[in-house]
Formats: C-alpha cells, sequence, structure tokens
C-alpha cells in the first residue's frame, strides 16, 4: 500500500504543478458592475450539490462538495471582457474589473421548474445544451467554463450546466467517482424534465472527462427504465471521456444506437488519461483511443460512435485534457463552411484549420450543433 500511495502522488504531480495557482473561490458567484461594452452570456444551472451560506461580507452562498438529495437551480449572467482571449477564462481577482476579467452581473435562485419555463418561454422551441463538467471541478470552475464555451461558439438557445459535487481537488479521484455514481437519478430527472417539455426542441448533452462516465451510465440507465422518449430527443457529445474501454463497450451494449450518433472527441496524446489508466491498472481510457487503429475504426462503425480525434486542436490546459474548450472558438468559423453535419459512424480526424481530414462535417460538440 505504501508503494501505490507513493505511485499516486508521483503521478499527479504534473497535474499539482499546472495547477497550483489558486483556484477560485465562491466570491466570484457574488454580482457585480457590468460594462456597457462587455458581451453579456446567460446560463442555467441545475446541481446537486449543497448550498453553504456566506458571510456576512459576501451573502451569496455558493456550492459545496456535500451531496443534496433534490437539485436546486440558478440563473446567471457573466459578462465577458472585449479582450477575452478564445478559449480562455479570465478569472476575476479580489477586485474584479470587467474591462479584464470575466464577472457575474446578475444570479437568481430558482427551483428547477422555474428554469424548465424560463428556458422554454423562447417565443419559438429553445434549444438546450447541457453541460456536465469533470474531475476536479467545483462549481464556479464549471459555470464559467461554460460562459466560455457558450460565448465564444456563439451559440444559440439555453446552456445549462450540470454540476455534479466533485471535491474540487487533485487527490479525491476515487471520490469524485463515488460522486458521480451518486449523482447518475440527478442528471437522468433533468434530461427526462427537459425532454417532457415539448416546448423545448434539440437537448445537447456535452459530458467532459469523469463527466462523461456519469453521461453514459445516465443514458444507461434511461435504457433501463424504458425511457426511450427522453433518450431520442437527446444528441450526446462525449469530450476526453475518462471511461475504461471494457465498461464504455458494456454501456453501448446497453444504450444501442443512438440517432445522431454518439459523438466522442478523443486525442492520443491527452496527459491527464494517460494517468488516469495508470491509476486504473493500465487499463486504457476512451477518451485517448487512436482513431488510425483500423481495429478501433471497425469498433466505432460497429457500435455507431462516431470517434473524432482533436488531437492537432491547442488545449487551453498543458495536459491537453480541455481541447473542446477551443473546438468553442473554432465552430463560429466552421459553421460558414460548406459540409454535413456527421450522420455515420467511423473515425475522423479535425485538422488545427477547424476541417475534418477524413469526411466533412459541421462539429457538434459543447451543444453547438447547427440545426
Amino acid at each position: 500500500m505504501r508503494v501505490r500511495a507513493i505511485l499516486v502522488v508521483l503521478l499527479v504531480i504534473p497535474w499539482l504543478a499546472a495547477g497550483c495557482a489558486s483556484r477560485p473561490g465562491d466570491r466570484v458567484l457574488v454580482p457585480g458592475p457590468n460594462l456597457p461594452e462587455a458581451d453579456v452570456v446567460t446560463l442555467y444551472a441545475a446541481t446537486n450539490r449543497m448550498r453553504h451560506e456566506g458571510s456576512p461580507d459576501d451573502p451569496t452562498p455558493g456550492f459545496s462538495n456535500a451531496r443534496a438529495t433534490t437539485l436546486s437551480a440558478a440563473r446567471f449572467s457573466i459578462s465577458v471582457p472585449p479582450a477575452h482571449s478564445a478559449g480562455n477564462i479570465e478569472w476575476p481577482g479580489p477586485d474584479p474589473d470587467p474591462l479584464v476579467d470575466m464577472t457575474v452581473t446578475a444570479r437568481q435562485d430558482m427551483p428547477l421548474s422555474a428554469l424548465i419555463d424560463d428556458v422554454a418561454s423562447e417565443p419559438e422551441r429553445a434549444d438546450v445544451r447541457v453541460f456536465v463538467h469533470g474531475y476536479n471541478t467545483s462549481f464556479q470552475e464549471g459555470l464559467f467554463r461554460l460562459a466560455q464555451v457558450t460565448h465564444d461558439s456563439g451559440g444559440e438557445g439555453a446552456a445549462i450546466l450540470f454540476s455534479w459535487p466533485s471535491n474540487a481537488t487533485m487527490m479525491a479521484y476515487a471520490a469524485d467517482r463515488e460522486a458521480v455514481t451518486y449523482s447518475r437519478d440527478h442528471l437522468a430527472e433533468l434530461l427526462a424534465t427537459l425532454a417532457r417539455d415539448r416546448r423545448i426542441g434539440q437537448i445537447t448533452v456535452l459530458g467532459h472527462s469523469m463527466g462523461g462516465w456519469l453521461v453514459m451510465e445516465t443514458l444507461r440507465q434511461l435504457r433501463l427504465t424504458g425511457d426511450d422518449p427522453t433518450l431520442r430527443r437527446l444528441q450526446v457529445v462525449l469530450a476526453a471521456p475518462d471511461i475504461d474501454v471494457d465498461v464504455f463497450r458494456a454501456q453501448l451494449g446497453v444504450i444501442g444506437p443512438l440517432n445522431p450518433p454518439l459523438t466522442v472527441l478523443v486525442a492520443p496524446d491527452d496527459r491527464a488519461l494517460r494517468i488516469s489508466a495508470r491509476l486504473n491498472a493500465g487499463q486504457t481510457r476512451v477518451g485517448a483511443l487512436n482513431v488510425a487503429d483500423p481495429q478501433i475504426t471497425a469498433a466505432a462503425e460497429a457500435y455507431s460512435v462516431a470517434l473524432i480525434d482533436v488531437g492537432d486542436i491547442r488545449s487551453p490546459d498543458v495536459q491537453g485534457h480541455s481541447r473542446y474548450a477551443m473546438l468553442a472558438a473554432l465552430y463560429s468559423s466552421m459553421r460558414q463552411r460548406p459540409g454535413q453535419a456527421i450522420s455515420d459512424a467511423g473515425a475522423f480526424v479535425l485538422e488545427r484549420t477547424g476541417a475534418a481530414a477524413a469526411s466533412p462535417f459541421i462539429l457538434i460538440a459543447g451543444g453547438l450543433a447547427d440545426n
């Protein structure tokens, strides 16, 4: 056990070195002033985290890693500074400056039913994008990442963060896996509630890293409980999913083919997934599959999965684990090009230019489909 503990510490050193900067606390959720020339993104959040009350100096409650039994919901407005760099999050400091920082300008807590009504209140059927964050992620980190993706993509429709109770600490990998297991019913509740409302149009779900495992387990649960109507409403994307390949195959066996196909963004050089594989007895992670392998391509077609290698895209993190954040910025230019949505399973390579080397398509990622 001592040898294994030492190994775990050595493996996570690259992560610790990259993430040693102070992380944003609940303070960033306190609404501040808006800048007229800043873009404002409206986001929703549904979470099974417990609220923790603020202090007298900071009366706005945040969300902890404690597990709630019911979903809470909220609406946020986040301003994006004029000098925003695509793919990045300009975190506010102790004295937020909307000229250079992303800042919360408004917040309204609400029950889930009010969130659904708000989302569906558009004159026409509203498309919805649900983002499920990964391991080691706080509520505010997931919220600001969704703000960046939504802004950079120019995405239309409503963007919803599903924030499960990650411990938001590097050494809690196993605890986070338990937390996503706990969260399957709550994500299924959110997706089913959205799907039942006929005022809502396309529902796109993006699961990143360990959040991809949560999405797959939720899809499996929906199928096993006979909720096929919800599954038929979903368009699903997994970005760098931290899932054992054999587990993924078993999940697909239960879920069956989706229409459009389940889309998986992979990169063989993803350092975070290499570490995850070592922590999991060397088991390859789905997000690190090599689409150049003919066996992988054949398996993707057999299971009706679209595998897209995004390894040529720059990642905002040094581990190459968050390339989906940069794809959002590419989407604005990609949607102007002739192409077609992915309609066939198989393997594709996305080049730095935003073009597919193996087949033309319009990216379906982060809920950014152009329907």
